[in-house]
């Protein structure tokens, strides 16, 4: 669900740690609901996918976005309604014309937020799920948009996620850079998080997932 730079960062952190807490499908008590965050380059989809070998099912709302956009029809009237004539050919949502409209301004671009998000926020409420990943949970107001109890904020050191987002996009370090820049600082994001999961390529990723689910 991020606005320009859409996409998620994937890697390869050492072997999973065994834990009393790594049974599958084991969920905190309570039913909460917890929120997993962070800028670009600092690793969620990692950490996302530690839960998925836990038997732990994230909502991802960058993917979800993007199929409710190739799925929803009601969702599909509504953008093109917004954005002109032309925005699905075929079914087909043509990319550059959504983002031609959406650079125009940031009013644009908020306007198109204002039709996706609450529409992505719904979908995760009937989803029954208990987690969800959102690169700009804080940064869009999702927050304000769904039910959640407690938000990991995943977190690496900047010179970490400047060299995975280089080696993951292909891009220079000035735009990695200009990309970071587009999202809240790390420091603010964390600080209105409830968890902090230290992905900087070392750290015991299970210990620190064992340890939220503990509490």
């Amino acid at each position: 669900m991020e606005r320009k730079e859409i996409g998620n960062t994937k890697l390869n952190l050492g072997n999973q740690a065994s834990s009393p807490m790594g049974k599958l499908g084991e969920e905190p008590q309570g039913g909460e609901s917890f929120a997993i965050t962070g800028g670009i380059g600092s690793g969620k989809s990692f950490v996302c996918k530690r839960l998925a070998e836990r038997g732990i099912k994230v909502y991802d709302c960058d993917a979800e976005a993007k199929r409710l956009m190739r799925s929803s029809k009601e969702l599909q009237d509504s953008l093109e309604k917004l954005v002109g004539s032309g925005l699905y050919i075929k079914g087909v949502l043509q990319k550059r014309k959504l983002a031609e409209y959406i650079l125009r301004s940031d009013e644009c671009a908020q306007q198109v937020d204002n039709i996706i998000h609450p529409a992505v926020a719904r979908d995760f409420e009937a989803s029954g799920l208990h987690w969800l990943e959102s690169a700009i949970f804080f940064d869009s107001g999702f927050d304000k948009r769904v039910h959640i109890n407690k938000v990991i904020c995943v977190t690496a050191p900047l010179e970490v996620r400047i060299q995975r987002i280089m080696t993951r996009d292909g891009i220079t370090r000035e735009k990695a850079l200009e990309w970071i820049g587009r999202q809240l600082p790390q420091d603010e994001v964390r600080h209105r998080s409830d968890f902090e999961i230290v992905n900087d390529g070392t750290a015991d990723i299970d210990g620190q997932i064992d340890r939220i689910l503990r509490k």
